[in-house]
Formats: C-alpha cells, sequence, structure tokens
C-alpha cells in the first residue's frame, strides 16, 4: 500500500479505536494509554452525534487528541465515520489500512445514547441504537476478522458496554446485543489467535452526568468517586498486552464495586 503512512514506525502495532470524538471521552483516554504503550491509533469518530447531545461538538477535538497521541510517539488517524452506516465499517478499515497499515487490535468505544423507555421510545430511535451498537459492532468484528493479519495471539477484541435498561431501554438492550455479539467473536475467531472481551466501565462522568447523578453514584461506590476514562483505559491496556492474552471471552466489570 503505497499511501501507508511513511512516518509509522513498524514496530508498534496498530489500534483501530471507535467514537473518539471527544478530548474527555473514554475513547480518548483508552487510545492515550494505547499510545503511551506502544501502540499507533486510527480511530473514528462522528460529529453529528455529539451536536445531538448537551454536550454538544468539541471544536478541534480530533487534533487535540492526534496532537497527545504524537507526544507518546504514536502515529494517528482520524476517521469521521457515521456507524448507522452499514458500510461504514468497511470503509473505515479502507482508510485504516490505506493510511496505516493492518488492524492488531480493534477497541469499539462507540455508541448511540439517547435516554427512552419503554413507553415513549420511538421506532426511529429504538432502530437507530439498534444499528449503533449492535449491528456496527458485528460489521466491525466481522471486518476485522476477514482481514485479519497480525501475527497469531497478538489480536484483541475490546467493546465497552453498559448495563442500563430503566429508562434507557434501546442504550441498554442494544448494549446486551453488543455483548453477546462480542463474546462470540472469542469463540468464532479462536483460529486466528485472537481475545474478545467486554468491559463495563461504571459511572464514567465524561460530560452526560447532572450534579445529582454525580453524587448519587459517587455514593454508590465503596471508594465514593466516580470513575475516570483512565481507569477504564488502564483495563483495556492490560487485555490488549501480551500479560492480557489468557483473559478471554469475558464481560469485565471495571465500575469501582458499584452495586
Amino acid at each position: 500500500m503505497t499511501n501507508i503512512d511513511e512516518n509509522r514506525t513498524a514496530a508498534r502495532p496498530l489500534a483501530l479505536i471507535t467514537g473518539v470524538g471527544r478530548t474527555v471521552s473514554i475513547g480518548a483516554g483508552i487510545a492515550r494509554q494505547l499510545a503511551a504503550s506502544g501502540w499507533d491509533i486510527a480511530f473514528t469518530y462522528w460529529t453529528p452525534y455529539d451536536r445531538r447531545m448537551a454536550w454538544g461538538a468539541e471544536r478541534g477535538a480530533t487534533d487535540a487528541i492526534a496532537k497527545e497521541l504524537a507526544e507518546h510517539g504514536a502515529a494517528s488517524a482520524a476517521i469521521e465515520a457515521d456507524l448507522s452506516d452499514p458500510d461504514a465499517p468497511s470503509r473505515i478499515y479502507d482508510e485504516t489500512e490505506g493510511r496505516m497499515g493492518p488492524v492488531t487490535a480493534l477497541v469499539m468505544c462507540h455508541c448511540e445514547s439517547v435516554d427512552s423507555g419503554l413507553l415513549d421510545t420511538t421506532l426511529e430511535s429504538f432502530d437507530r441504537h439498534f444499528a449503533v451498537n449492535a449491528r456496527a459492532t458485528w460489521l466491525l468484528i466481522r471486518e476485522y476478522g476477514l482481514r485479519f493479519r497480525a501475527t497469531p495471539g497478538t489480536g484483541r477484541i475490546v467493546a465497552l458496554t453498559s448495563d442500563h435498561t430503566v429508562g434507557n431501554l434501546p442504550y441498554g438492550a442494544s448494549k446486551g446485543a453488543l455483548d453477546r455479539i462480542t463474546l462470540a467473536a472469542a469463540h468464532e475467531l479462536a483460529h486466528l489467535g485472537v481475545t474478545a472481551n467486554v468491559v463495563n466501565p461504571g459511572p464514567v462522568n465524561t460530560g452526560w452526568m447532572s450534579p445529582e447523578a454525580q453524587e448519587e453514584m459517587a455514593g454508590a461506590t465503596p471508594l465514593g468517586r466516580l470513575g475516570t476514562p483512565r481507569d477504564t483505559a488502564h483495563l483495556v491496556d492490560f487485555l490488549c498486552s501480551p500479560q492480557g492474552q489468557w483473559v478471554n471471552g469475558q464481560l469485565l466489570k471495571s465500575n469501582g464495586g458499584l452495586g
């Protein structure tokens, strides 16, 4: 591939991380940690989603994230992609491979998350949640399996999940589907030597919590605090490391002991 970034160090494996649109996001925290651990990073974002949310789009976020990754010696590529589009996963891999080479680790932090319950969820919202949180996860994993070329035993898949259900029906239900899709990969991609795990990061405030929710959730953890993107990043970093290879097919709660 003649258009692969010539500045990329061949010795650094490549991680593709989805859902890295804001500097305070869990995805951005994972990207920083993996970059510090010797990975190059391709990451996706979708600005129209952030515009729909209460926090809004963060101007200059992708450039700021790329600059931080470079400070850790990582080459990076930012790819804007609407994961509700079924063609987006294959395009993401085409662009990632064209710019940076083959992917060794797939870390999925993307989501559609709009609060609604059993009685007020719309068909459009329900379908969009499943398109982004479940279908895109399947398609990203499928592309990963079809294109995997790294050394057997080095491949990693990690997906972030949630146990929200009440008042958050389409999000929680679609994340439940994500769990099963990802855990299936631990067995169906075993011939590639790939591990696949799901991580529930617990209560991490990345701008979506009200002051009341922050107080309530912090008080519900034994340590009396909320999680941070760095907390989740440390676990994902371990799972992507050689030391994390024996952890496979698991749904791990990294939630500070939240009951």
